[in-house]
């Protein structure tokens, strides 16, 4: 009896593990192909870019954070760059997009997405996994064009409940961070995350 008792326990963790394993973490800030966040580039990283100076670099830093690619947009275009100039610089470095909210000015200026991705985008809303996204954006584009979109975008997480797989999907985080971010709670109010957190990092969350 014993060792069938044992033997039902093992097979028990096994499954445990198994699912564990199986599903993963839901990253809520998409994967980089390669953009990263405007907000968290060094100058130099920043100077490198297509498009971008040395002095137009130090003078965006100075202005950070930016909650917006519209705001991103406006700034370069003040700098002296064309529109074309500054989408060209999207390729490289965003100010994420908030699926659930973000207007159609904002979702324009993500390379790739054009007028079909405003309707979309704004069709599956709420937006709560990369899953979801994967599946009915896919269906449009493919999985690759997918793929792409997805990086410049970030599903809110809740502020109080994410775990630490979640929470290192935001740009610039570290496990001191994230620490940080556990640390502080619970979060009440948005004015709870900012004073926490700050304008650029307290965006990708919700307080549910």
């Amino acid at each position: 009896m014993k060792s069938h008792v044992d033997f039902i326990r093992s097979m028990c963790a096994v499954a445990a593990l198994t699912i564990a394993v199986a599903v993963p973490a839901a990253a809520q800030v998409g994967k980089s192909q390669g953009v990263l966040d405007v907000n968290t580039m060094s100058e130099a990283a920043l100077g490198a870019l297509p498009n971008m100076t040395p002095a137009i670099a130090k003078a965006l830093v100075a202005k950070r954070p930016f909650t917006s690619p519209v705001e991103l947009n406006a700034f370069l275009i003040a700098q002296g760059l064309t529109a074309e100039q500054a989408m060209g610089l999207y390729a490289k470095a965003f100010a994420h997009i908030n699926l659930n909210t973000a207007t159609p000015d904002e979702i324009l200026l993500v390379p790739g997405a054009g007028r079909r991705m405003v309707r979309e985008f704004a069709e599956y809303r709420p937006w709560k996994t990369w899953a979801q996204f994967d599946k009915e954006i896919g269906k449009y584009v493919g999985a690759e064009a997918t793929a792409k979109l997805a990086q410049y975008a970030f599903i809110p997480m809740n502020a109080n409940t994410a775990n630490d797989a979640d929470l290192m999907t935001v740009p610039g985080a570290n496990q001191a961070w994230v620490d940080k971010v556990k640390k502080a709670r619970p979060y009440k109010t948005a004015a709870d995350l900012e004073k926490a957190l700050g304008k650029a990092q307290a965006r990708f969350f919700v307080i549910d």
